[in-house]
């Protein structure tokens, strides 16, 4: 194990204080140093700087299972966004489960991470979300979907009544998506149980625009690789390893149309977009195999989501064969 940057950072932010004693210990392991160094390679030593840092500052997250944190960290560093706060990409958040009592840390990507996730995606040639003030929604369009708005001049001293997102693709396709604050709560309600505390609470401008523009991203635009694991990693607790997420809020949060949420959710049944986010956010063939046999029969006989997986196979795979692809038609 390095004795400088790892030992020094941890050192320094903690002076061995004892609500952070079982981070401390976890992170400078030497079963744990060799994970990271293994995942991360040259990137160990800044990812170790920026989780120290972020946990020192934050009591709530000293009380959470420590693997949960470091997860965390590491997923946001795999998706290339920043932890710092004040960028408003992507955040650690404290939360307490209430069946254990136990508090855990949980991944949230913010709408400015979305956003950026897009932009490297190069298909994007507009994008963007904001509140909607009263009197600023001129058209609606009920067949095609679009939009119009005109800003107020006084805008800022106007009540918020809902919240917009738009994209323009490069090849000339554009969508837009808009939510009442009410049908915001609503959905924020139906999804998140933490809508009562944290972010929810303490910026609940940022998360709005974040659910309607992953809304709209999600259900209309075209997923890259990097996207559709971003989605599938929003809002989950990493216990076990950074590639399993489990889910404080409702599972897949946002994936399902709002309507029919509960049904799926009951009969514990995937959607179409649900299963492609999880299939495509596989790192392995191994893994994509394992997500494609868990998949119901239903699904599983849908030609064109076929075609996407071997293609999608085919590019996970170094040197792949007809052989080996484990779908046939």
């Amino acid at each position: 194990m390095s004795t400088t940057a790892t030992q020094v950072a941890v050192q320094s932010a903690t002076k061995q204080a004892p609500s952070l004693k079982a981070f401390n210990q976890t992170i400078t392991s030497d079963r744990m140093q060799q994970y990271l160094v293994q995942v991360l390679a040259e990137r160990k030593a800044s990812f170790v700087n920026n989780i120290v840092s972020l946990v020192a500052n934050n009591a709530m997250l000293q009380q959470c299972e420590p693997l949960t944190v470091i997860y965390a960290g590491m997923k946001a560093t795999a998706l290339g966004l920043p932890l710092d706060p004040n960028l408003g990409q992507a955040y650690v958040i404290p939360y307490r489960n209430g069946k254990g009592g136990n508090v855990q840390a949980q991944f949230q990507i913010g709408y400015k991470g979305f956003i950026q996730l897009a932009i490297r995606s190069g298909q994007f040639k507009t994008l963007n979300v904001t509140e909607i003030k009263e009197g600023e929604m001129q058209d609606f369009d009920l067949l095609t979907g679009a939009m119009k708005f005109k800003a107020k001049p006084d805008r800022h001293q106007l009540a918020t009544i809902g919240y917009a997102a738009y994209f323009e693709l490069t090849n000339g396709f554009n969508k837009s998506f808009y939510m009442t604050e009410a049908e915001v709560i609503e959905h924020a309600q139906r999804h998140s149980k933490s809508f009562n505390s944290g972010p929810w609470k303490t910026d609940f401008e940022t998360m709005a625009k974040k659910t309607v523009l992953k809304l709209l991203l999600n259900r209309f635009a075209p997923l890259s690789v990097e996207m559709a694991q971003a989605v599938q990693a929003d809002q989950a607790v990493f216990r076990k390893s950074e590639n399993a997420p489990e889910y404080v809020d409702s599972p897949f949060n946002d994936l399902a149309e709002d309507a029919s949420y509960t049904e799926v959710a009951e009969e514990g049944e995937l959607d179409l977009d649900t299963a492609k986010a999880l299939l495509f956010a596989s790192s392995s063939t191994e893994e994509l195999e394992a997500n494609w046999n868990a998949l119901p029969a239903k699904l599983k006989q849908d030609r064109e989501l076929m075609q996407e997986v071997r293609e999608y196979k085919l590019k996970l795979s170094t040197a792949p064969s007809n052989d080996e692809l484990p779908f046939t038609d």
